[in-house]
Formats: structure tokens, C-alpha cells, sequence
């Protein structure tokens, strides 16, 4: 089981990236509506659904994966500053929350590398 835990918590840390990405690169629209309703300019729509699908492929196969983790802590705390801030609303401070704990997981991954089955392991010969 210790040997199947790195791949699958990085297949559970990126889903959400790469299912957000996507989303957001096929609502651009409305991505942008939500951003800019935040005070966050809707023409980073697309380089955040980008930035989102491509760290979160990046974690699920491993590949320069101590990079993406901390791109993508960076991120999780970004998007907690910018959008979940309203700790009285009980979702936004479960979302605040979530985004912390995956913070967490990523400086973990940043800490550790990617582990057995990944592309960076592969490289190492």
C-alpha cells in the first residue's frame, strides 16, 4: 500500500486542478464574470484555467513535480486571498480551509518529490 500512496495522493491533489482547468478554459465567460466580480481582471481566465490543467497533469504523472506543488501552494493560498476571505459565510471559510489543506499537501509533495511510479523517478535511471 506504502508504494500506491504517492501516486494516488497525487491523483487525488490534481483532479481537482485538471477537472477546474478544463472548466474553466470551456466557460471563459463566466470564469471571467466570477473573477472580475472578485476585483481580479476576467483576461486571467484563460491562463488561470490553462496554469490550472497543465500543474495538475504535471502533478498526476509526476513530471517536474517539486515545481508544480509549489506553483500550485502558491496558487491555493493566492485564490484563498483573492476569493475566500468572507470567513462569516460558512462555505467560503470551508473553501478558505480546503484551499490550505491542499496547500499543505503540495509543500508536502514540494518537500518529498513525487515519488514511486512518476516520471521524475523514471529520470533519476
Amino acid at each position: 500500500m506504502e508504494r500506491l500512496a504517492m501516486p494516488l495522493g497525487r491523483l487525488f491533489l490534481s483532479l481537482i486542478f485538471i477537472l477546474g482547468g478544463l472548466s474553466k478554459l470551456g466557460n471563459l465567460a463566466g470564469t471571467g464574470a466570477y473573477m472580475q466580480s472578485a476585483g481580479v481582471p476576467a483576461v486571467l481566465a484563460a491562463p488561470a484555467g490553462l496554469f490550472e490543467l497543465v500543474a495538475g497533469l504535471a502533478i498526476l504523472i509526476g513530471y517536474r513535480t517539486r515545481i508544480a506543488a509549489l506553483l500550485l501552494a502558491g496558487f491555493c493560498l493566492l485564490t484563498t486571498v483573492l476569493f475566500h476571505t468572507n470567513f462569516a459565510d460558512q462555505i467560503q471559510a470551508a473553501l478558505a480551509l480546503k484551499n490550505v489543506a491542499m496547500a499543505g499537501g503540495f509543500l508536502l509533495l514540494f518537500a518529498h518529490g513525487a515519488g514511486a511510479m512518476s516520471l521524475d523517478e523514471r529520470s533519476k535511471g
